[in-house]
């Protein structure tokens, strides 16, 4: 019965092949696991959820791994099946600093408009901040509560300050202050 389960099909390992930054050994490893934990081929965003949950055991996770599931939710079907997972997974473990950041772009976009608001901006740091450790937090001082920390960031990354922060000005932002790059290094 779970033998069906065992092999990734061979047009998914073709794909991955071309897409990701694993071998075959390693797509294979993590296909058994992902059929193990998800028999149906598919995670739900509570599975999801309970995942990233136990690496994040001391804050609560649960917002801001909505945020990585709908990033990795390629065809926004509110499930991931083994391809998006490992497409996902690729970019954040074996992706350039650009594509991390591209990513990264994506997450923060939650209406997918193809630019940030502050909003959004400060949606995501909410949910970081919310999952880390009391003792792992940043400066609790006034400066950089999420509120004035994403007011903060906001401003330096809307170069052109229309109000809305372009994938260029998001990444060009991050390549030049270490602020940026730390708090975008605890999504991964």
């Amino acid at each position: 019965m779970g033998k069906k389960n065992s092999k990734i099909p061979a047009e998914v390992l073709a794909n991955l092949q071309g897409c990701t930054a694993f071998n075959d050994e390693e797509l294979s490893k993590w296909y058994k696991g992902f059929m193990k934990d998800c028999p149906r081929g598919k995670m739900t965003k509570n599975e999801f959820e309970s995942i990233y949950k136990n690496f994040f055991k001391e804050g609560d996770a649960s917002k801001f791994a909505s945020h990585v599931f709908r990033t990795f939710d390629k065809d926004g079907d509110q499930t991931i099946d083994f391809y998006e997972f490992m497409c996902g997974l690729s970019i954040t473990c074996h992706g350039s600093r650009e594509d991390k950041l591209r990513w990264a772009f994506n997450m923060y976009d939650i209406n997918k408009s193809g630019t940030i608001t502050e909003d959004e901006l400060y949606e995501i740091i909410k949910s970081i901040y919310s999952m880390m450790a009391d003792d792992a937090k940043m400066n609790e001082d006034e400066e950089d509560l999420p509120e004035r920390l994403s007011e903060r960031l906001f401003l330096q990354m809307d170069e052109d300050g229309d109000g809305e922060i372009t994938i260029d000005e998001f990444i060009g932002a991050a390549k030049n202050d270490a602020t940026i790059l730390k708090l975008l290094q605890q999504q991964y």
